[in-house]
């Protein structure tokens, strides 16, 4: 390896918001991240919906009017 040319290797930690806290190395300072694996849906088996700008209540707002205003087929008789 040629010296003076790779980033420094220091132990730093990645706090979640969850606050779990793991303790680690790498090249980066203090590392946050949104989701680990005490919190991650898939180890926990519990679902949490993720909703980062009101995307899923405003996908119910859209579709639950539309379904409540459409007209209803009449029937006929033969």
């Amino acid at each position: 390896m040629k010296e003076g040319i790779h980033p420094d290797y220091k132990e730093t930690t990645i706090t979640c918001v969850c606050g779990n806290v793991i303790a680690t190395k790498s090249t980066k300072k203090d590392i946050k991240i949104e989701i680990c694996s005490n919190c991650h849906p898939f180890m926990t088996g519990k679902q949490k919906l993720v909703d980062t700008a009101g995307r899923v209540e405003k996908f119910k707002k859209k579709y639950e009017t539309k379904a409540e205003t459409a007209p209803k087929a009449k029937k006929t008789a033969k």
